[in-house]
């Protein structure tokens, strides 16, 4: 099995079809964590949405807070 992650600052519509694709299909690639370094981006809540974990970071001081504490 193939664990990736996703960086994403937007709306989340390319991670949500990234994360369905691979969940139509038998696939050995399974999205397991989706990044972003905007704490309003969409893309948190549509990882919510899809039940999978997303974290918010920062490269200023490379802190990395997960969506519950920020939810």
């Amino acid at each position: 099995m193939i664990r990736i992650a996703i960086f994403a600052s937007g709306s989340g519509t390319n991670a949500q079809r990234i994360t369905e694709y691979f969940r139509e299909r038998s696939s050995p690639i399974t999205v397991d964590l989706i990044l972003s370094n905007k704490p309003d981006a969409m893309v948190l809540e549509r990882a919510r949405n899809l039940g999978f974990p997303a974290f918010l970071f920062s490269r200023r001081n490379s802190m990395k807070v997960p969506l519950s504490m920020i939810s």
